[in-house]
């Protein structure tokens, strides 16, 4: 203490060395035998700025037993070792203490002691062999921690903490239970130094420092970069819940109800399959020998969910197949379509929306394989050129049976269409929509095509009356589907040709027509030779006056006698019906066709919206007179405001949705 004395002449020296975990040295320095003989201090060496190889006793490295180069030591080092101090000591004498402070009064034997005992024994053997191997000093340094960490285990196991925290765990181990408790003794409190578990900068532990994923502490900037990244992660994870009452839920069965995916009651099981399948594509490595049906399914729901890419596409492509639908390809590049060709070579209908991508380079690819595709459906190919398109029909037209086209834009013209009758002989689906070239005189070659079954039509320039007269009176007896969309100028003429040479028609849709009358809808269905039809759609076929909009002189479009005629020849075979904004069929026009004494079996979908004479009891009647309908829709129909849905019907569009009730039972009579 005297050497102490003068060189540190603090008086705080002695409280100095007991803060930092030293508290032995007090008891220790004065016991110390005095040297026998007056020992030469070694001359210090001049400082180098060699690097120093040291282990953690301060004593040279085992690894270079050639080379003893020791760098400046301080006072405070040499006076430790000449107490024979060291870290191993230390740390032994802080566990000592934290292991009798927890046991308390259960530990009989001072910690102290035995930690004295314990580095004691440690500084023996670490004297016994002075220059020992690497390996030795190696394994000694292992077996002195393996050592500590029992005793330390077993001093924990005497603790009222361990005993109460075994009684309410579930761990097999219990030394793994007292090494959780250690690690939980051993953790830096408020005021501390730790180490970050991320970075490894020191910082100081505080009551707000996070935790890191792995365990360990994090500094502030590393905890406000993980709390980020946590609330970004539940934000994206966080899904709405369902909502089965109250206006959210009303909201969300009317989106189901217009997406066309709501059913009345359970889900079937294969649906719950389906949807499951669908929301983990992602781990599907195939979907297996399935029926067409489910297959379809679950491609229509992948695309409704924008799932389709080029992973998922091939889950879809079997060797053996000869039928592929792709509902939307929009992420699908011109290699993956050129794949479809290759690994599907027996290939015979293929129908493929939004499907951008498909190049002429796609198409040259096909009319060089031996594909011989009898049906093909294009939606959005707006990219193909003329060109391309007459060398696809004129290589592989033969064969086709069913050509679909829709918003090719400006790369189907009349041209292309007037050699359809010459390249494709066996044509008997034609159908053309959303086309900006085609005219009149694309329309008359339609009518060389002498096959032709199923006819679907929708130019974007305007077409006049004596076209589709042409074509009628030329493939009119065959046809099973007529359908033009948005003729504003054609007149009652072509009612009056369909009335006279289509008798085997099971759909028709006629929409947007301004010229067409009453009287001209009456003729067409009364003494009708065709049989009833199951699809008609009659949609905007109604007077249009800004100035007098319920002004109808003239009687045009669809009005009462018109309407009565439809439902009196095809009422009993009409599956879809579709009268929307035709506003001038009146009240007693509506309660006169869905009389209590009339019944229509096959309906199954109404479509009445913007019907300003539809009211409570209509809806009602239809109800009544439709026993097997499954969902009307009456959007813009303001005198609807109190009806009574029967069970497993669908109304859709009702004004005040808070005034509609679904009642319990299954018909509407009571």
């Amino acid at each position: 203490m005297d050497l102490c004395a003068k060189k540190y002449p603090c008086k705080h020296f002695t409280r100095c060395f007991a803060q930092g975990g030293v508290h032995a040295l007090r008891e220790l320095a004065p016991s110390s035998p005095a040297p026998s003989s007056p020992q030469r201090r070694r001359p210090r060496e001049p400082q180098t700025y060699t690097s120093r190889i040291m282990n953690n006793n301060n004593t040279p490295n085992q690894d270079h037993p050639g080379r003893s180069i020791r760098g400046p030591q301080s006072a405070l080092t040499d006076f430790l070792a000449s107490q024979n101090i060291s870290a191993a000591r230390i740390r032994a004498d802080a566990e000592a203490r934290r292991a009798a402070a927890t046991s308390g009064p259960a530990s009989n034997t001072p910690a102290t002691e035995q930690s004295e005992q314990a580095a004691d024994q440690e500084n023996e053997s670490d004297d016994v062999v002075p220059g020992g191997s690497a390996a030795a000093a190696a394994r000694r340094a292992r077996d002195r921690k393996q050592r500590k960490q029992q005793e330390a285990i077993a001093k924990i196991k005497k603790t009222r903490a361990y005993k109460k925290r075994k009684r309410g765990s579930d761990c097999e181990s219990d030394d793994d239970l007292a090494l959780a408790l250690l690690g939980e003794k051993m953790t830096p409190l408020p005021g501390q130094m730790s180490n970050c578990a991320i970075c490894s900068k020191r910082f100081t532990v505080t009551p707000y420092t996070r935790c890191g994923p792995d365990g360990g502490f994090l500094c502030n900037p590393c905890g406000q970069k993980l709390a980020k990244d946590e609330d970004a992660h539940k934000k994206q994870k966080k899904k709405r819940g369902p909502a089965p009452k109250g206006a959210v839920g009303r909201r969300k069965i009317q989106s189901r109800i217009l997406d066309g995916t709501y059913d009345v009651g359970a889900k079937p099981l294969v649906t719950l399959c389906i949807e499951t399948l669908a929301k983990n594509i992602h781990l599907a490595d195939d979907i297996g020998d399935l029926p067409s049906a489910v297959i379809d399914r679950i491609a229509r729901l992948l695309s409704k969910n924008r799932l389709l890419d080029s992973r998922t596409l091939d889950l879809f492509l079997q060797p053996y197949r000869d039928d592929l639908k792709v509902y939307d390809a929009a992420k699908l590049s011109s290699d993956d379509f050129i794949k479809i060709f290759q690994i599907v070579p027996q290939l015979k209908r293929l129908k493929l929306r939004n499907a951008i991508q498909f190049t002429d380079r796609v198409m040259q690819y096909l009319t060089t394989r031996n594909a011989s595709l009898e049906s093909i459906y294009l939606h959005g190919a707006n990219l193909l050129t003329e060109d391309m398109w007459a060398e696809f029909l004129t290589q592989k037209g033969m064969h086709l049976k069913g050509l679909q086209v829709y918003y090719t834009d400006r790369h189907v013209s009349d041209k292309t269409v007037d050699t359809l009758s010459n390249v494709c002989p066996n044509l008997t689906r034609l159908k053309i929509c959303h086309n900006q070239q085609v005219s009149d005189e694309g329309i008359k070659c339609i009518a060389r095509l002498d096959k032709l079954e199923h006819v679907s039509l929708q130019f974007i320039k305007k077409t006049s009356t004596d076209p589709y007269i042409h074509v009628i009176q030329n493939v009119g007896p065959q046809l099973e589907t007529f359908s033009i969309k948005k003729v504003s100028d054609v007149d009652d003429r072509l009612l009056d040709a369909i009335h006279e040479n289509c008798t085997n028609l099971s759909k028709l849709r006629i929409t947007e027509s301004q010229f067409m009358t009453d009287a001209g809808f009456a003729r067409l269905f009364r003494d009708w030779k065709n049989k009833p039809l199951s699809f008609l759609d009659l949609q905007k076929c109604r007077h249009v006056d800004a100035a007098k909009p319920r002004e109808n002189e003239h009687m045009v479009g669809l009005c009462s006698q018109g309407f009565e005629a439809l439902m009196e020849h095809s009422g009993t075979g009409l599956r879809y019906l579709n009268i929307h904004a035709c506003r001038h069929i009146p009240t007693e026009t509506f309660e006169k066709v869905f009389a209590s004494d009339k019944t229509y079996p096959q309906l199954r979908y109404l479509e009445i919206s913007f019907c300003e004479h539809v009211n409570d009891f209509i809806v009602g009647s239809i109800f009544r007179s439709c026993p097997n309908l499954k969902e009307v829709n009456v959007f813009g129909c303001m005198k609807v405001k109190d009806v009574r849905v029967p069970k497993g019907k669908i109304l859709v569009g009702v004004p005040n949705a808070v005034g509609m009730r679904i009642e319990g039972v299954d018909d509407a009579s009571d």
